[in-house]
């Protein structure tokens, strides 16, 4: 397929998917909305693809909503409706990452910033280059965080850092994001795409079943009492305990060798 605003790949049982808007720092329009939305749906179903990179063109991973293609409906319009985005693009992009069975990696080459470092933070795992950042723009232009940022950042890093780094929009470097628990890994810029490449591999060499149950039973554990927890680990417990990568991974343990997971 072509696309005027991403690009896209697959290797290895890996989808990789582009932001390619580099001139504007990859910016979301309506367009690049459509065409990430139509790749994520095609690599749900696809049984050649078992994990997904989203990363960025150029110098930035994303700068969030491109405000020039709105500009003259905020300042025009009196009742100008900045929620309708929201309804219509954004909850149903970070809805689709969250939600989707397969693991979903952001792999932040640069500045991530407003709906695109919520963007990242909405996949399953977030790696960085050491100069790449994250900033929450929001309150520069009179908005709130969105993109499912007023619930992440509480539960990933606590309320006293969620509410500094969105009240007062500074630049939080990759490495401070690390030391709080906000990102999983970050690589030198030199060695960002390799390293990229070998975690995207290594992860789809796990069990899908497997991965697909851990991942929606960590979504479910925000909202969970520990009881319904431990019920829920119960249930799932009991599909994966039934799977063919189950008995693979048990006769590869008793045989000392690598399991061939399906």
């Amino acid at each position: 397929m072509d696309f005027e605003h991403i690009l896209i790949r697959q290797h290895n049982r890996v989808g990789y998917l582009t932001l390619n808007r580099p001139e504007v720092l990859n910016s979301f329009n309506e367009q690049m909305h459509l065409e990430i939305a139509a790749v994520l749906d095609l690599w749900a179903v696809s049984k050649e693809v078992k994990v997904i990179v989203i990363s960025g063109a150029g110098k930035g991973f994303c700068a969030g909503q491109d405000l020039r293609s709105r500009s003259h409906d905020v300042i025009a319009a009196p009742d100008y409706d900045a929620g309708a985005a929201l309804e219509k693009f954004y909850n149903p992009l970070v809805l689709k990452i969250t939600d989707m069975t397969k693991p979903v990696i952001a792999a932040v080459n640069g500045v991530a910033a407003g709906a695109g470092a919520n963007l990242a933070l909405a996949c399953d795992l977030v790696v960085a280059k050491q100069s790449a950042s994250f900033i929450q723009s929001f309150c520069k232009v009179g908005l709130i965080p969105d993109a499912g940022g007023t619930w992440n950042l509480p539960h990933l890093i606590g309320l006293a850092r969620a509410k500094g780094l969105t009240m007062l929009g500074d630049k939080l470097s990759a490495q401070k994001a690390l030391n709080w628990g906000l990102i999983w890994e970050v690589y030198e810029d030199e060695l960002f795409e390799a390293s990229v490449t070998t975690l995207a591999e290594q992860l789809a060499e796990q069990p899908s079943s497997s991965i697909a149950l851990i991942k929606k039973a960590l979504n479910c554990a925000t909202d969970n009492s520990f009881v319904e927890q431990l019920q829920l680990e119960r249930e799932f417990q009991r599909i994966a305990g039934q799977s063919d990568n189950y008995k693979e991974g048990v006769a590869a343990f008793m045989e000392k060798r690598k399991p061939d997971f399906s």
